[in-house]
């Protein structure tokens, strides 16, 4: 029987293959007493299982192969970290000798009392950290329970396999890279989950939030992934089938002729040049940047330096990364936006928890409220300067006063590398991230002090229009084409033109190709988006002439229904 199931499409495109069912340890575990004179053989049960559990993990890191995705370190690093952790490393052992109940039981008791601190985070980033910790819990039950852990499907090169799973470990990451899945779906996941960075970083179709995926798709299902749509087709009929078989090969053949445009000049057909820009998250992206045929890094997003792990980052640690990035770019831009972290995301294990994380302490008011920590990034960073075109960004301004003890910050760190006889780029651009209402209407305070802004799409739209994009309930109202965004957007590019300062779109909105004329017919020319959108965009950019999609754009401004101003944007992508 053939039915449709539909989640959040993490990873776009479309995948035709048979389902493999990745199994998973339940945790609805019995619960029994043990005899006192048992209990010590039960709580050795545990500690021996927790010791295994340890040396699996070592040797997947061990065993990892070299073309693992550059995640799978950091994922590991942090199971290894939550395996540890008292609660569920000791606490099942007091409870198993307090109360003489099975180890399985104890285990599922403390995991529950954990995941309880996790639902009370608002972050949505930290709340889904909660899944790492059943993966966890779930790797141990099996050593516990005596099951074997997963084994890999047996080879068919004929055809291709979509992993169907409730969940996926980083532990799990290793399996795409050694056995080819097409695609896969998760019952669990979201935007930030492991499972959509996984997707994304290998650049396969999958589909997260289905619910009920795991429990109603049987082992060799036929299925058929719509990764851009979030669509699950599960025994289509030979019609469908055929359709989706006739997409996914127009999708290759585009994909290919994408491919011819790495190296052409990102021109209108009017002749406007368009710089077209990358974002990353760490070093490891940069071979992904030349394959795009970026021209330069826009947005390196550093907090993934410091996420994941139980120290923060050292000055050197940093430079390394950051000089890295700067050599591999060989002269070519290299944008650095300072932390963007909130008091919501804990530091030297002490955890903060605010009401509403993305109006609290975040961003340049975390750095600023943290002196010592920023001092040491903007080191890192002047330092790199010297190696590459490395420009400074500041992440959430929404005052002056931000700016300018920012700006004091950045020439403390100057002056102390100066006396240090540490080279550095002395001219180092500073720009400014304009992603708060207030910086969009306080630009002519912003501009005389700054090289350059990014418009950052994804924060200005939820603070315009007061909406957690994090929140299924709301998520639905988040609209980039709301007729309040497209003006603040309009009028961050005016202000920035008319004061001669570059001004560059580094959000969601930067790499979604149906939004590029009308961008373009604002008056931005210069683009930052993730590297595998990049070629789809320049394709758009090069069939455009500004002075057509110009009188459009303008009439968009004036539009205050959505229908209307759908209708515009119709008529600009026709």
């Amino acid at each position: 029987m053939s039915f449709t199931m539909h989640g959040i499409g993490v990873s776009g495109g479309i995948a035709i293959g048979h389902a493999h069912l990745m199994s998973r340890a339940n945790l609805e575990v019995a619960h029994y007493v043990v005899p006192r004179g048992q209990v010590a053989e039960e709580s050795a049960r545990f500690q021996a299982a927790i010791e295994d559990t340890r040396d699996e993990l070592e040797q997947m890191r061990r065993q990892k192969p070299a073309n693992a995705p550059s995640e799978f370190d950091a994922f590991l690093d942090l199971h290894l970290m939550i395996l540890d952790d008292e609660l569920l490393s000791k606490a099942p052992r007091r409870m198993i000798e307090a109360e003489q109940c099975n180890a399985e039981w104890a285990l599922k008791m403390q995991m529950d009392t954990l995941l309880a601190q996790f639902d009370e985070i608002e972050d949505s980033y930290l709340r889904e950290r909660r899944n790492d910790v059943i993966q966890v819990v779930e790797r141990v039950l099996k050593t516990l329970t005596g099951q074997p852990g997963y084994a890999p499907p047996p080879a068919r090169p004929e055809e291709s396999m979509i992993l169907v799973a409730h969940d996926l470990s980083p532990a799990d990451v290793i399996l795409f890279k050694e056995h080819q899945f097409s695609a896969f779906v998760t019952d669990l996941g979201g935007a930030t989950s492991h499972t959509a960075i996984v997707a994304r970083s290998i650049n396969v179709p999958a589909i997260a939030a289905l619910h009920h995926a795991r429990q109603l798709i049987r082992e060799n299902d036929l299925l058929v992934i719509d990764g851009t749509l979030g669509v699950v087709i599960v025994s289509p009929d030979a019609q469908v089938l055929a359709e989706y078989k006739l997409k996914r090969h127009q999708l290759d053949i585009e994909r290919q002729k994408l491919k011819r445009l790495k190296t052409a000049r990102a021109t209108t057909l009017d002749g406007v040049e368009v710089r077209l820009q990358a974002n990353i998250e760490l070093p490891e992206d940069i071979p992904q940047v030349r394959e795009s045929g970026a021209t330069g890094i826009g947005l390196f997003r550093t907090e993934f330096l410091f996420l994941n792990r139980s120290e923060l980052p050292d000055e050197e640690e940093q430079f390394e990364a950051y000089r890295r990035v700067a050599e591999e770019m060989h002269g070519m831009p290299v944008t650095i936006r300072t932390l963007d972290l909130g008091a919501d995301k804990h530091l030297d294990g002490q955890h903060s928890v605010a009401a509403n994380p993305a109006l609290g302490l975040r961003a340049i008011r975390f750095c600023l409220a943290e002196p010592q920590m920023f001092h040491t990034q903007l080191r890192a960073i002047l330092r790199a300067s010297f190696h590459g075109k490395i420009r400074l960004l500041l992440p959430m301004l929404s005052s002056l006063s931000e700016l300018q003890q920012s700006l004091h910050l950045i020439d403390q760190a100057k002056a102390s590398l100066a006396a240090e006889h540490v080279k550095f780029d002395r001219d180092i651009e500073v720009g400014g991230m304009i992603e708060v209402p207030a910086a969009a209407l306080s630009m002519g305070a912003f501009l005389p002090r700054l090289q350059f802004v990014s418009i950052g799409t994804n924060d200005l739209i939820q603070y315009t229009l007061a909406i957690d994009r994090t929140d299924d309930g709301v998520a639905h109202l988040y609209d980039p084409l709301h007729p309040a965004v497209v003006r603040l957007v309009a009028g961050i590019i005016r202000s920035a033109d008319q004061a001669g300062v570059p001004v560059a779109v580094c959000g969601e909105m930067a790499g979604d190709v149906t939004l590029t004329r009308m961008l373009l017919g604002l008056g931005l020319r210069e683009f930052s988006m993730h590297p595998a959108h990049l070629p789809e965009v320049k394709q758009q950019v090069l069939k455009t002439s500004i002075r057509e999609v110009t009188p459009v754009t303008q009439k968009m401004l004036k539009a205050d229904e959505p229908e209307k101003m759908r209708a515009l944007l119709g008529k600009l992508n026709a």
